[in-house]
């Protein structure tokens, strides 16, 4: 029998998804499920993204180029001057989604087996990413008693060997929901020039930032030109994440040159999607504005009903829509799927994402979730309920 490959069996599973046949069943057995499981916002998509393909004319539904439209490209850089990020449309390249563009990154500055040193937990999806490109992740661990700051510089130096091409960040961060102050920025630059590596940001949740906390991305950093590669998408950001929107951005022309080769190999962004995704650059702020105030009150009803549970300890999100939870269990894996499996309160019940799988360390949050607070305040403390009531029935 043809026998699958190393890599294939190294692929790790979605600790996102690999729990939805048992949210079917669950649906099957008559059941509600609320999902706090996943990042996909019940937010309205902007009208004018909507109207634009529903009003296209063409005639022929054609390749762009490889690289993404230039009209669309020069409203791109428009938007990021808007956010005090200067870059020329030739800068950027659109992706299918970020994580296209993270895939692009990864071809364009590593080779097989060469390594990249993430703050953890992090995006599952970056595993999966490491493995496809046959890289290394080397974890450098942030802890939830820190909130998931970023770890101590000296943490970072004991991991860089020759090997190392990258660190990747997150910011705002997926699962964890840290922002990393302008301080932190120039602490990871000054590690990247001094050992000359490349420093990649997933910005995708760049806008939702609360608390009058600042945002300050890697490409407003000066003298970073060569070492920062931003990775970005309109997935969050416009409620689009079924248009697999990305872009890959840095002022580095080399990165851009070789990233535009991965992005002729697979010919070019999908174009209907991409008219969606340039209008929607044309969403009034007054969108975003009551985008923020509505997160703002799903977090802090998440953080409220949470702290009435005893024994759970909370990382308190300054941004993104996801939080982590540490619960008095020993396996969140066995839990989350007990939850779907054999609990139910008035027939209900929740979906949640094991945060192991946000590790890349063996026996790293075991007994931790990410929550998504992508649901409504009153859908959410009915959540919390269930969740509440099923800890203190829960077998182990």
């Amino acid at each position: 029998m043809p026998k699958i490959s190393r890599k294939g069996q190294l692929m790790p599973s979605s600790p996102i998804r690999k729990l939805v046949p048992y949210a079917e069943q669950a649906y099957k057995d008559g059941k509600t499920v609320y999902h706090l499981n996943i990042g996909q916002p019940d937010i309205k998509t902007p009208e004018v993204a909507m109207d634009a393909v529903k009003n296209t004319s063409l005639d022929i539904l054609a390749y762009s180029r490889s690289e993404g439209s230039e009209g669309y490209r020069k409203k791109i850089a428009q938007y990021y001057a808007k956010n005090d990020i200067h870059v020329d449309h030739n800068d950027i390249i659109v992706t299918t989604g970020g994580s296209e563009a993270l895939l692009f990154a990864f071809g364009s500055i590593m080779d097989s087996d060469d390594e990249i040193i993430i703050p953890e937990p992090f995006y599952a999806n970056y595993n999966g990413f490491s493995t496809a490109s046959d890289i290394k992740v080397v974890p450098v661990i942030s802890k939830i008693e820190d909130n998931f700051a970023l770890p101590a510089i000296e943490e970072f130096e004991k991991l860089i060997t020759d090997k190392t091409k990258a660190i990747l960040i997150c910011n705002p961060g997926n699962p964890t929901g840290y922002l990393y102050s302008r301080e932190e920025i120039k602490k990871l630059e000054a590690i990247v020039k001094k050992h000359d590596l490349f420093l990649i940001a997933d910005e995708v949740y760049r806008e939702f930032v609360y608390d009058g906390n600042e945002f300050y991305s890697i490409m407003q950093e000066e003298g970073l030109e060569e070492h920062a590669i931003m990775i970005d998408s309109v997935s969050k950001r416009y409620s689009m994440c079924g248009a697999r929107i990305g872009y890959l951005v840095s002022k580095n022309k080399e990165v851009i040159k070789t990233a535009l080769k991965f992005a002729q190999a697979r010919l070019s962004p999908p174009t209907l999607a991409q008219i969606a995704a340039e209008a929607a650059l044309d969403t009034p702020q007054s969108y975003f504005d009551d985008v923020i105030v509505e997160y703002v009150k799903r977090r802090n009803t998440l953080i409220k009903e949470l702290k009435t549970i005893e024994g759970l300890k909370i990382a308190e999100p300054k941004g993104a829509f996801y939080c982590i939870v540490e619960l008095p269990i020993k396996s969140a894996d066995h839990f989350a799927q007990w939850l779907l499996e054999s609990y139910e309160y008035n027939k209900q019940t929740v979906m949640v994402a094991p945060a192991a799988g946000f590790y890349s360390t063996p026996n790293m949050g075991l007994n931790q979730i990410r929550i998504a607070y992508v649901l409504n305040e009153e859908t959410l403390i009915k959540a919390v309920h269930i969740l509440k009531e099923a800890l203190k029935v829960y077998p182990n």
